[in-house]
């Protein structure tokens, strides 16, 4: 038996006017997911733990299997064992975006953050910027560490555990009141945007029309992570097949083998075909028992709040990379368990995260009924099947 986790991240939703009153899951042409789900197990989980924050971090962490409750110790420092950053246990790993604050003659605290993503910039162009953050302020307690398009990491060695907001959440909004409380952190921010905004990246891309990445934005501070073996913990070997430093860094932490796919960028525009293909090699050439596949375009698309790009990446996963993991593995004759689901909502409606339900689908080759509808949030909720422990799908999948 092999077992196969494709995670749509962000892909929930919420029933849109625009759409007639269906979600972009709902909506979305998405043939080889129904053909599954007439067969599968249909139903809601609750992956984020009440009082904890939504984000792709402790959902992650809950569908591989990682009760956040336990394991989570923040963000920052899953990622940095993705980078390879050797974290000491006074160190605090914070996340540093490069994002795009509007440009009118005002005070920094009175700009407004445009796009977390700096347009989805690439890893070349941003690192570019990042060494000329880190040539005005790295030194021996910050240090500056490169990551994957907008995404960077700050390590702050003896510092504490600072309340910081994710720009994500906050945009078309004033930064003022969501600016870090500690100084340093503050001016180190205010004056990026100096250093930043007329740099000849951000000149060139302006003239490309495409948004500038004036400004880094602290976020997700957290301390070392302490992760138990996921091979120790399910008898099971896996890969782990992501474009983001987050899911490498839990999978370093979970000694789980990370599968690196050329063009694999975490836009809509990602190599899913490549993925889909590491995934079978890894489970029938080198005989992986598990490939986690996580995909990060639905849930970019709903940061963006574009509709019709966020019903394009779930048609995208659907025919580019489920159909593709369908059919090698029905070929090559094994029997397969597939569980699809989000981490988390990315309502288009907000354009953030939220820690609503999410639906799943879990399909076995060996079973010929199911529940017999298909899969969208309105008809897992009706299934009335509900997991209120995220962290426990895991085991639904690998149950024999």
């Amino acid at each position: 038996m092999k077992y196969v986790v494709v995670l749509g991240d962000g892909m929930s939703d919420e029933p849109l006017e625009q759409l007639a009153g269906k979600t972009p899951l709902e909506y979305a042409n998405t043939p080889t997911m129904d053909e599954l789900a007439k067969k599968a197990e249909i139903g809601m989980a609750k992956t984020i733990p009440n009082g904890m924050s939504p984000g792709s971090d402790t959902a992650n962490l809950a569908v591989i299997g990682y009760d956040p409750r336990i394991y989570y110790s923040g963000r920052s420092p899953l990622e940095a064992l993705s980078i390879g950053v050797n974290m000491k246990d006074t160190d605090i790993a914070i996340r540093c975006n490069i994002v795009t604050l509007s440009e009118e003659d005002v005070p920094y605290e009175e700009k407004t953050i445009l796009d977390h993503s700096s347009g989805e910039i690439s890893t070349g162009d941003a690192a570019i910027l990042l060494e000329a953050v880190k040539e005005a302020f790295a030194d021996e307690t910050y240090q500056f560490y490169v990551g994957t398009s907008y995404r960077h990491l700050l390590i702050w060695h003896k510092g504490q555990v600072a309340e910081l907001t994710p720009p994500h959440d906050v945009l078309m909004q004033k930064i003022g009141q969501h600016l870090p409380i500690d100084a340093k952190l503050r001016q180190m921010m205010q004056r990026s945007y100096d250093i930043l905004n007329n740099h000849p990246i951000n000149l060139a891309r302006a003239q490309k029309g495409e948004n500038k990445a004036n400004s880094v934005w602290f976020w997700g501070a957290g301390t070392r992570p302490a992760l138990t073996s996921f091979s120790q913990k399910t008898g099971k070997t896996g890969v782990m097949i992501s474009a983001v430093d987050l899911l490498k860094g839990i999978a370093v932490g979970i000694g789980m083998e990370n599968i690196l796919v050329e063009g694999a960028n975490g836009s809509l525009h990602t190599n899913y075909e490549g993925k889909a293909m590491a995934a079978v090699n890894a489970l029938l050439k080198e005989g992986k028992d598990l490939a986690y596949i996580h995909v990060e375009a639905p849930d970019e698309m709903g940061h963006q709040g574009s509709i019709e790009k966020k019903i394009t990446s779930i048609e995208f996963l659907d025919s580019r990379l489920i159909k593709i993991i369908k059919e090698n593995l029905e070929k090559a004759g094994f029997d397969f368990r597939m569980l699809i689901m989000p981490d988390h909502p990315t309502p288009i409606r907000c354009r953030t995260h939220t820690a609503n339900p999410v639906p799943f689908l879990l399909y076995d080759s060996t079973k010929k009924q199911g529940t017999g509808c298909l899969y969208n949030e309105a008809a897992a909720q009706k299934t009335g099947i509900f997991e209120a422990e995220g962290f426990r799908m895991i085991e639904r999948l690998l149950a024999e």
